[in-house]
């Protein structure tokens, strides 16, 4: 399944959804139209922000790269520009994301981002 992620209006990133039940769970809180969340930074490599409700986990220790989008603790999602290695879920995963390109847009502050199903 496909999915749009809009950075701060501007940036318009395609991502494919992983196949878990964590995605599924996801995939479904935009069948009912778009979601924008409020990301913050955190660490220098990653945005982290609120669900409105809590999804499904199935955590396994993973090496985050950039592009990765993650849920963490079953109520937070975590888009990440950089790496890191901890237990997440996996949701998706950013289409030909660059490290450099991520990082201008991921990296300069909090962030607002619209995941919506691709067309």
């Amino acid at each position: 399944m496909h999915i749009t992620v809009t950075i701060n209006g501007a940036h318009i990133f395609a991502a494919t959804l992983a196949q878990n039940e964590s995605a599924r769970a996801f995939a479904a809180l935009l069948a009912d139209g778009a979601l924008t969340l409020s990301l913050h930074g955190y660490g220098g490599f990653e945005q982290v922000g609120a669900l409105p409700a809590r999804l499904p986990r199935n955590d396994t220790h993973i090496a985050a790269a950039p592009g990765d989008i993650m849920l963490y603790q079953g109520d937070q999602l975590v888009m990440f520009y950089g790496t890191n290695e901890w237990a997440y879920s996996r949701l998706g995963r950013i289409d030909g994301a660059d490290r450099a390109d991520l990082a201008a847009v991921l990296g300069a502050g909090d962030v607002t981002a619209t995941f919506a199903l691709a067309d």
